[in-house]
């Protein structure tokens, strides 16, 4: 049951990306141009639901679908760690035309040619497992 739940709640989101044109290409050069505000009320508003639904969860102690609890721990804070890795997300972003989201928002629409991003996405991640060693804290 919690499989279908998750298909759903996946449909849903992948319907709402591609019906809000968060998966437009268009919108998305659009947004590194800073000639429109599509895209960053898009992201705006999901910051937004995020800070709200994070705070009722810890409020409320709400668990998961499995019944456990739902934990947020501290991150470490360096900045040149996520200065770097911002540059590199926001190079690939910006070249490919679509975040990790909208790529399988983008395949479900049926342009296939989104496959190629997803490859290149997959072996940028693999690439970071064999280096996240050497790169800096």
């Amino acid at each position: 049951m919690r499989t279908l739940i998750y298909l759903f709640i996946g449909i849903l989101l992948g319907i709402t990306m591609f019906k809000s044109e968060a998966a437009s290409w268009f919108r998305i050069y659009e947004m590194f141009k800073f000639e429109s505000f599509h895209m960053y009320g898009i992201i705006g508003s999901a910051l937004v639901t995020g800070i709200i639904v994070i705070k009722l969860i810890k409020i409320f102690k709400i668990k998961s679908l499995y019944g456990k609890r739902i934990s947020f721990n501290p991150k470490e804070k360096s900045f040149s760690r996520y200065m770097f890795g911002g540059i590199i997300f926001g190079l690939g972003w910006a070249l490919a035309g679509a975040c990790p989201g909208p790529m399988f928002t983008l395949v479900g629409a049926g342009y296939f040619p989104i496959f190629i991003v997803i490859i290149a996405s997959l072996f940028g991640t693999f690439l970071y497992g064999l280096l996240k060693k050497k790169l800096p804290h």
